[in-house]
């Protein structure tokens, strides 16, 4: 019987299996979008969602709102599920008992009188793509992040695998039109890794865009004086240099970075709207990188601006990323020329690097928790503040001046880099939607940069990482994992106030 709520019957479908939906399913902005665009979620439950720091909340928070959001509830949800390459999932809905006693399922949701464009997605449901999100291992030798292959990139990758001895891995799974999973790798002549989000595929044209929500005048003044000063426009320069394609002669053994035009597109478009001038720079060599960053950070205009933000994304090694002709970038040198002593004009300004790279050649098959005492001070050892003048009568002060040398600063301070994965280990990408970094780093800044400073931000950035899984059942690499980390040498807290311009 029809009433404003969901069928009894589809009630039950999503009740029984809600333990596997909370652990498997993928609950992002194009899933979200669609559920909206049949107005199934209002805006403000869209947002609600999203805004739950674990897949296994935002999944949870969905189910519970489901049931209520009427007869159609059901049928649409199994299409965006389709339209999100979960069609493992759907099937498992559809297949369910509840759904006609049978397990016919195709009759159980045509009677919803979906509308023509949804119930022609929801036809040939069989398990010809139970595994669509499964991936392939290749074996090249690849110095670089793990890219899991999309639909359109299953054909090539296929042809490049040469796993001796799995060859029957490299071929698509019966009946399914999508591939088993592959990594790119970094040691030479190794068998790549399975390594897949559990994600749908994103096209490379359609990154992203929720808007940055705005941070509050109320925030803004509460937090401004404990907090680096954030308020030039722009607020700074950020430079991308992405590498995406490499030199077949010169390094034979760096593959293209499937999905890392996703990725330059995305940190352009967010931190465009975070108010940075954005240079992106794709395809360089290790010396057009050198040459790049060198010119960069000799902006005269880092002079008026509050901060700076550099993204390196490209194959990797520990403690250097690739060039497209095979040379090596080590990341020291690229901190160094932005220290105190190289980038006078961003003496104490905050400085943001973040990598995209592999930093080794290990599969990270499980979670690596890293427990560091609590940061402490030691005032015994430290002197009084360097700047701050002494008491006494003003003869006193300017004695005192006279002989005060200047000011020093550290070296090397207020910098903060967030890495994709732990040192030794890889880092994932998938082709068609980009790296889990930085799609983790993008939904942060977008939902949370209002009122969060940039630590906290990567904390939760480190936190939805370790939540995700490679998904491939059947295979030994079935939920690999990665885990992402950050140092940080900033001295105060670090807000972005987004979209916040105070009126002096």
């Amino acid at each position: 019987m029809l009433e404003c709520g969901m069928l009894e019957r589809d009630k039950r479908a999503l009740r029984r299996r809600s333990a596997i939906l909370c652990k498997q399913l993928v609950v992002d902005e194009l899933l979200i979008q669609s559920l909206q665009a049949e107005d199934i979620l209002t805006e403000s439950m869209a947002e609600s969602i999203m805004a739950e720091k674990t897949s296994h909340k935002r999944s949870w928070h969905l189910l519970l709102l489901l049931p209520k959001r009427g007869p159609k509830a059901f049928s649409c949800f199994c299409s965006a599920l389709q339209e999100t390459e979960q069609q493992h999932l759907c099937d498992l809905l559809t297949q369910s008992p509840e759904r006609n006693g049978r397990e016919t399922y195709l009759d159980g949701i045509q009677p919803e009188k979906e509308t023509e464009g949804k119930s022609g997605r929801l036809e040939g449901t069989e398990k010809k793509r139970e595994f669509s999100r499964q991936i392939v291992p290749t074996a090249q030798s690849h110095h670089s992040d793990s890219a899991p292959v999309s639909e359109e990139d299953g054909d090539k990758e296929r042809r490049r695998t040469k796993i001796r001895g799995k060859d029957k891995q490299t071929d698509r799974i019966e009946g399914s039109s999508l591939p088993l999973p592959t990594q790119e790798e970094f040691a030479a002549k190794r068998a790549r890794t399975h390594a897949e989000a559990m994600e749908f595929s994103l096209d490379a044209d359609s990154p992203i865009n929720t808007p940055v929500l705005p941070c509050s005048p109320d925030f803004y003044l509460s937090h401004c004086q404990q907090s680096y000063r954030m308020t030039s426009s722009p607020r700074g320069f950020a430079l991308v240099i992405s590498n995406v394609n490499f030199d077949s002669c010169a390094a034979p053994d760096l593959d293209p970075r499937k999905g890392g035009e996703v990725d330059d597109e995305v940190l352009r478009k967010v931190f465009t709207e975070l108010d940075y001038i954005v240079s992106v720079n794709r395809d360089l060599t290790a010396q057009g990188m050198r040459t790049c960053i060198e010119n960069f950070s000799r902006r005269p205009e880092l002079r008026t601006v509050d901060s700076c933000v550099v993204c390196l994304l490209s194959h990797g090694v520990e403690g250097a990323i690739y060039g497209t002709d095979g040379g090596l970038l080590e990341l020291d040198w690229v901190f160094e020329a932005f220290d105190n002593a190289h980038c006078p004009l961003l003496q104490n300004k905050p400085k943001m690097f973040f990598i995209q790279a592999c930093r080794g050649d290990e599969m990270d098959c499980g979670v690596e928790q890293i427990d560091g005492p609590a940061r402490t001070f030691s005032p015994s050892c430290e002197q009084r503040d360097a700047g701050r003048e002494g008491l006494g009568d003003a003869d006193s002060r300017q004695r005192a001046d006279m002989g005060r040398p200047r000011i020093k600063l550290p070296q090397r301070s207020d910098m903060v880099c967030g890495f994709a994965s732990l040192k030794g280990t890889a880092a994932m990408r998938n082709t068609k939607r980009g790296s889990w970094f930085i799609q983790e780093l993008n939904t942060a800044l977008r939902l949370h940069a209002r009122d969060t400073h940039l630590a906290d931000l990567l904390v939760q950035v480190n936190g939805r990482i370790k939540e995700r899984e490679g998904y491939a059942p059947g295979t030994a690499h079935h939920r690999c994992k990665e885990m992402s980390e950050f140092t940080s040498s900033l001295c105060k807290d670090l807000y972005l106030f987004p979209k916040y311009q105070p009126q002096y």
